[in-house]
């Protein structure tokens, strides 16, 4: 069963960089912003924030800080996907020792396991600590879609709480709802679809917007929980300019140009990651005005 702090506002925290390394008084920054904002738990070293860039110590670094500079303030759950299970599990057991309060994991995001091998990946997670672990479907990055029969199977595992899914497909979440156990949690990956994903059966969201509009976020996934979808509507609206900017170009680069926008971190992203380029950065540019941040 999930937890019940595994809800509302998340954000899949970017990894701020200076000069080739993490910026520690920047990270600080975007993570006392993200709690005043009313974000209710943190991903660190996602996808966002660009984990499979990170060295193992630069990975469970991350992790350790933002748990310390949480202070129980936020829930932080950390990122451990992996190619390997292995490797996978030696990230969970290790984020299990800094104080993550929870784990997320895709598949292999390269070798295409089959759905024998996914399984067996996730109950080696589900089995490495005593931590909730999500399960995340990100077919784009994975080129393994969790169809739901998978994920009602996935969902009978020890530990396995919650589904982060981005296949963008809402259709599933009828079905999901009938086939998983009660308890089990449904999360948004995709911004766009947010209000629809909860009007489904979804309880919150790991955002990618959140990281320039936490507050915005935070209002909409509290007026979903309330059932006044009217408001939710209305700041869906307000958003979706942000949310299309942040996917305008390879992600995170459009949401790390915004941030150094807004003179919270440098744009430095690691090879083969690029800065976004002049039209993405057009549109990120006019969604920050149309929000009055710049």
């Amino acid at each position: 069963m999930a937890p019940d702090w595994l809800r509302g506002s998340m954000v899949a925290l970017v990894t701020p960089f200076k000069k080739g390394e993490v910026d520690e008084a920047a990270f600080e920054t975007l993570i006392e912003r993200q709690i005043e904002g009313g974000t209710s738990a943190l991903v660190i070293a996602g996808t966002t924030g660009e984990a499979a860039a990170l060295t193992d110590d630069e990975h469970i670094g991350v992790i350790g800080r933002a748990v310390k500079l949480a202070a129980g303030r936020a829930k932080i759950i950390g990122g451990v996907g992996a190619n390997v299970t292995r490797d996978a599990v030696m990230l969970a057991e290790r984020a299990a020792e800094v104080g993550a309060d929870g784990l997320m994991a895709t598949t292999g995001y390269y070798n295409k396991p089959p759905r024998a091998g996914i399984i067996e990946h996730y109950r080696a997670l589900g089995g490495a600590t005593d931590l909730p672990v999500i399960v995340y479907n990100v077919p784009g990055r994975t080129a393994s879609d969790l169809r739901e029969d998978l994920i009602a199977e996935l969902a009978g595992l020890p530990n396995m709480v919650a589904l982060k899914d981005a296949s963008g497909d809402l259709a599933r979440m009828a079905r999901h709802r009938l086939s998983c156990p009660e308890g089990f949690a449904f999360l948004s990956g995709e911004d766009v679809t947010a209000v629809g994903f909860n009007a489904m059966g979804g309880v919150g969201c790991i955002s990618v917007s959140a990281n320039v509009a936490p507050h915005l976020c935070a209002e909409l996934q509290a007026a979903c929980a309330e059932g006044d979808y009217e408001k939710a509507r209305a700041l869906q609206d307000t958003l979706t300019p942000l949310h299309d900017a942040m996917f305008s170009d390879a992600s995170p680069a459009p949401a790390k140009y915004a941030l150094s926008r807004l003179g919270l971190i440098e744009e430095e992203l690691r090879l083969p990651m690029m800065p976004a380029g002049e039209a993405a950065r057009a549109k990120v540019n006019k969604a920050l005005s149309a929000l009055g941040m710049i």
